[in-house]
């Protein structure tokens, strides 16, 4: 795509996550549009659930590095292809040979379909990518390979089309993130159901935590949100370590993302926030210090391997952001129960005056804690969906 024109584009994530998403775009200086209502978020049967959210805006080329690089909640950054009317394979093939495929593809790159398709008359998905395939290669002069999307193996040269007609009218959108945004690239080892770290940046941002007082999360897991605490603390962008699919797009400058990175990578001045993180699983905190070791990050988390009645807070009051079990990993209702009671009992003993943000499945849970939260952002984890409750100690 020509570097200064703008193009629609489509900040892909988490439903429940829009808040935070377009706040972002907006500390940016990236502009929200409203999308007609053919362009609008696919519902839950027709996409993947945990990206079905999301907010449209317009940029540029260098905002959709940008958008990449920085957005913390975002699943994926696409960019819209004009929308056109194709009741046939033969028009399908014709109008969507007309779109700029020049600017996403080059001689040995490949492409993965996905499609959707709702109340029109081409209805089978595959079919469909079979003829927007062909119009690529039309519009090419030579043949873009297709195979399979597999997000935890994308490869270099690998491009995403998503491919949606409803009603007839038919949206193309490339993705410019490739593999989910959350895969920031330091995460190589997981514990047990792993929170993805736009969720975690997501409860973040609901904390309202100031980036300078404590933070504790007494059930880190593999390290997720003190990793992400760290990371925003000290202004490193969420894309920093990774690659990106429009990195493979013709005419990508290398030189850009590093100039973009110093601009957004404002280290603060003055001593880093306390960040604890523990776990009664050691084999999750070794992950945990492995993951933040990687990214740079264990000198500013203290790690510990301790259960939650063994917390130790500082004196200042602070914030706990965590994500404690569910139930369905525990397998019993008196565990989960006795889980949180001893948590809300710790917390009302060691941290008085402290917020506290909680993921949760549900309220029934919650209130084991004794703790009055309020009612809660929902959001999907896992498939799942579930609540980030707040409160104050």
């Amino acid at each position: 795509m020509p570097p200064l024109v703008k193009e629609l584009l489509f900040a892909a994530c988490t439903p429940g996550l829009e808040p935070f998403v377009l706040g972002e775009l907006e500390t940016l200086g990236l502009i929200r549009l409203i999308e007609p209502e053919s362009l609008e978020t696919p519902t839950s049967e027709q996409s993947d659930l945990e990206e079905s959210g999301g907010i449209p805006f317009s940029g540029t080329l260098e905002d959709i590095y940008r958008a990449n690089l920085a957005l913390r909640c975002a699943s994926r950054i696409l960019v819209r292809m004009p929308s056109f009317r194709a009741a046939a394979f033969p028009e399908l093939r014709r109008k969507a040979a007309q779109l700029p495929w020049e600017g996403y593809f080059s001689r040995g790159h490949s492409a993965a379909f996905r499609v959707t398709c709702h109340k029109s008359r081409l209805y089978h998905g595959e079919a469909v990518a079979e003829h927007v395939a062909a119009a690529i290669q039309d519009r090419l002069g030579f043949p873009i390979p297709r195979t399979k999307w597999n997000e935890g193996a994308t490869k270099d040269g690998l491009q995403l089309i998503l491919i949606r007609l409803v009603h007839d009218t038919c949206t193309i959108s490339v993705d410019a993130s490739g593999p989910l945004l959350h895969r920031r690239g330091y995460r190589l080892a997981t514990a047990k159901a792993p929170l993805r770290e736009t969720l975690a940046c997501g409860m973040l941002f609901a904390s309202r935590w100031d980036k300078t007082a404590p933070l504790m999360d007494p059930f880190c897991g593999s390290g997720t949100l003190p990793i992400e605490a760290a990371l925003w603390s000290r202004g490193i962008a969420p894309g920093h370590f990774r690659r990106f699919s429009f990195m493979n797009w013709p005419g990508f400058d290398p030189q850009k993302i590093q100039f973009l990175l110093k601009s957004l990578e404002k280290h603060p001045i003055g001593p880093p926030p306390m960040i604890l993180a523990s776990d009664r699983d050691k084999g999750a905190v070794r992950v945990a210090r492995e993951n933040a070791e990687r990214c740079g990050m264990l000198d500013f988390i203290r790690f510990s391997e301790r259960p939650i009645s063994a917390i130790e807070a500082p004196k200042d009051p602070g914030w706990v952001v965590s994500n404690p079990p569910f139930g369905i990993r525990i397998g019993q209702r008196n565990d989960l129960r006795n889980l949180y009671a001893q948590l809300g009992k710790t917390l009302r003993a060691k941290c008085p005056g402290w917020k506290v943000t909680l993921l949760c499945l549900n309220q029934e849970w919650i209130r084991y804690a004794g703790l009055i939260f309020d009612s809660g952002i929902p959001v999907l984890h896992g498939g799942r969906r579930v609540r980030i409750f707040g409160t104050r100690v």
